[in-house]
């Protein structure tokens, strides 16, 4: 479970004990917005910040590993596009939103997308659940420890006539998701979860 320090901080910000909490992400790029629509939401990160040792790893991959791969695939007809390239393609065509959310950038779940990364360059969010209202914190830090962060704060909230938390309980580890469903019909789906013991709990929580 999550730590102490993770749950009395909970507590602090609610002001009550929290029903259940989970640590989520969107676990999909985020698709690219209308430019007007980026422009009117301040025109906010859409991509989580990174560790500089994954930097390091990018420049090494790029000057080392790419060159060798062109090389290998200089005999195999480079450039010429791949059954899976084009499948992959035309996923994309095919589902605009990846996935994330029902495609509405100015409803509540487009909004809130808007500024995921806004609020912090850390991906990961912590939702709480409370007795009347959902809440939705980060840590202004680039990096965090799930089981301990006690810095973290709330950047969205919704009473629980405006939002609904979709989950079905069991679903595999690693692969788990929840959906935010708002009132307005818009729709935004987590993954990631952290703390398995934290995220069974949420996700029977949710389904019961």
């Amino acid at each position: 479970m999550a730590k102490r320090a993770v749950h009395r901080r909970a507590r602090k910000i609610l002001g009550e004990d929290p029903v259940a909490v989970v640590w989520c992400e969107i676990h999909k790029p985020i698709p690219t917005p209308p430019k007007d629509v980026h422009r009117a939401a301040g025109r906010k990160r859409l991509k989580p910040g990174h560790h500089w040792l994954l930097y390091v790893g990018g420049v090494v991959f790029f000057f080392v590993v790419i060159p060798l791969m062109l090389i290998d695939k200089l005999g195999d007809g480079l450039g010429r596009p791949t059954a899976s390239r084009r499948d992959r393609t035309r996923d994309r065509q095919q589902d605009p939103t990846n996935g994330i959310f029902d495609g509405d950038w100015n409803l509540t779940a487009g909004q809130l997308l808007l500024r995921w990364y806004g609020y912090s360059p850390n991906p990961k969010r912590l939702v709480m659940l409370a007795h009347e209202r959902v809440c939705i914190a980060t840590s202004p830090r680039r990096r965090l420890s799930p089981t301990k962060a006690d810095d973290f704060r709330t950047v969205a909230e919704f009473p629980l006539d405006q939002v609904r938390v979709e989950g079905e309980a069991g679903q595999p580890r690693g692969f788990a998701t929840f959906r935010l469903r708002f009132a307005d019909g818009s729709w935004l789906e987590v993954g990631r979860l952290g703390e398995p013991e934290d995220a069974d709990h949420f996700l029977r929580t949710i389904s019961g």
